[in-house]
């Protein structure tokens, strides 16, 4: 017996088929967009992983080796904050150029609440008008090229000034072998490069304005990268625990005295080059601390590696001489120079785990949900170190910036190599910190020939911190190798 149904049964069952079909596709799609990223083990109640992120392990090492166990992107807990963590180019890029205007944002913490005026300072604020105009100035104005290259005269000055003082060390020394620390004098030197810069002031080896500053500008760093447990921990905000809180609104006080005193001083000069205090602000960080950084780990890499060190002085006793003093414009001669500077910012990034990002909505990274309000850590110590892209990862070898590698650059467009980030929230100092980096290296191997005092290797640890500083002092014997009137050339 044949079955009939009648047709608005028909249509009715027509329809719901269809109904469940697109409920199915719908539910499919979602499940696959509803993945999550893969989360480390070990997290506490409350407190998360913080506690595998103390002082005795290096957060972007406990990191790398996360990364070995979840792959290139995982997330962690911090207290009460969800963190992404990506550990090599391809998330990289995805992060900074797909989801660039996801990541836009700087997290809001007790730093950028006391050190960064409320997260009005260029380096806190969140992304917006105030920060694009922001930008805007900082980029084509305070730290452009051609600003750069205009500041060469303060370079050249203060460098002279800083190798003559080596000389006449070696001088009173009874032309022996001198000792240097050269972390602190690299220290000195730049952050005097970077205050003439801002201020016009030139600051002598015993000026009381002068050191007062540099103490102030040493404790502002170093309280940069504090870790403030209430940032995480939000029921323990009020306590201060380590006391930082107070050192922050202290020294916060003491940098814009400062700040406003050169700002009264260049409006009575009738100056203008100075801005104001967002743009003060901007210029100290962006090229102080990580040019230090990076400038003496060049240097520890080189004692441990001679024959690195003789070929970079030869290179420059070929292209420039011992006639004269190097200038700014040999640097683009000077190849293995530049690679030097290149293989140490892989191998010993000034931020290993770059500046934290904030994202700005929900999102989708690599088919990953984040949520509003993540964190982003790109880990530029694990993506520098990665064995799909650099044969010997672990080893100073700046040839391979003259080989197979010879075409990547650090300024944000190749994802293997992020020293000074990628994406809008890239450092707008990779100008300034490149050329006072090749001008710095090459003056003093130009000038010195430079020996470790001890029969070890040189202690290539390092601290914990926002940026990756050297933890022990770097103490190099130096000799001149060139003639004495080399040593009091006017600039």
């Amino acid at each position: 017996m044949d079955f009939h149904l009648p047709f608005p049964a028909t249509v009715a069952l027509i329809f719901s088929m269809a109904l469940l079909a697109s409920l199915l596709q719908t539910f499919n799609r979602k499940s696959r967009n509803n993945r999550n990223p893969p989360e480390a083990k070990g997290a506490w109640p409350v407190i998360g992983h913080l506690h595998l992120l103390h002082r005795s392990h290096l957060p972007h090492k406990v990191l790398g080796a996360m990364a070995d166990t979840y792959g290139p992107i995982f997330t962690i807990k911090l207290g009460v904050c969800q963190a992404l963590v990506v550990s090599d180019a391809d998330m990289a890029r995805v992060c900074f150029t797909t989801n660039d205007l996801d990541f836009a944002n700087r997290p809001t913490t007790v730093v950028t609440e006391l050190l960064g005026c409320n997260s009005a300072k260029f380096s806190f604020a969140p992304y917006g008008d105030y920060w694009r105009k922001l930008r805007k100035i900082v980029t084509l104005e305070l730290l452009s090229q051609r600003r750069v290259e205009m500041l060469g005269y303060i370079r050249v000055s203060e460098l002279r000034s800083a190798t003559n003082d080596i000389y006449e060390a070696w001088v009173m020394n009874n032309s022996d072998l001198v000792k240097v620390e050269m972390k602190q004098w690299f220290g000195n030197l730049i952050l005097n490069i970077v205050v003439r810069s801002i201020s016009g002031k030139r600051f002598s080896p015993n000026d009381d304005e002068g050191v007062r500053f540099q103490a102030v500008a040493r404790k502002y760093f170093k309280l940069l990268g504090a870790f403030i447990v209430s940032d995480f921990i939000p029921f323990l905000k009020g306590l201060d625990v380590g006391g930082y809180e107070k050192a922050m609104k202290v020294t916060a006080t003491e940098m814009d005295n400062f700040f406003d005193q050169w700002l009264k001083e260049k409006k009575r000069e009738k100056e203008s080059g100075g801005g104001n205090q967002v743009f003060m602000d901007a210029l100290l960080t962006a090229g102080s601390e990580t040019t230090t950084v990076t400038l003496t780990w060049a240097l520890s890499l080189l004692l441990n590696n001679p024959k690195s060190l003789k070929i970079a002085q030869d290179e420059l006793d070929e292209h420039v001489g011992r006639e004269r003093l190097v200038e700014e414009s040999d640097i683009k001669n000077l190849s293995y120079l530049q690679a030097i500077i290149k293989e140490t910012l892989r191998l010993y990034p000034p931020g290993p785990l770059s500046v934290p990002h904030h994202s700005r909505n929900d999102c989708i990274v690599a088919g990953y949900n984040i949520a509003k309000g993540t964190r982003l850590f790109v880990n530029l110590w694990k993506l520098h170190r990665d064995p799909k892209v650099w044969s010997d990862p672990n080893l100073f070898q700046p040839e391979r910036f003259l080989t197979s590698k010879k075409d990547i650059d650090v300024k944000g467009n190749h994802f293997e190599l992020l020293p000074f980030g990628s994406g809008r929230r890239m450092c707008p100092g990779v100008s300034f910190a490149l050329q006072s980096l090749h001008f710095t290296m090459a003056t003093l191997l130009q000038q010195f020939m430079l020996k470790n005092p001890s029969d070890e290797p040189i202690d290539m640890s390092e601290s914990f911190g926002m940026t990756n500083l050297k933890a022990t002092p770097l103490d190099v014997l130096l000799t001149p190798r060139l003639s004495p009137c080399m040593y009091h050339v006017d600039a």
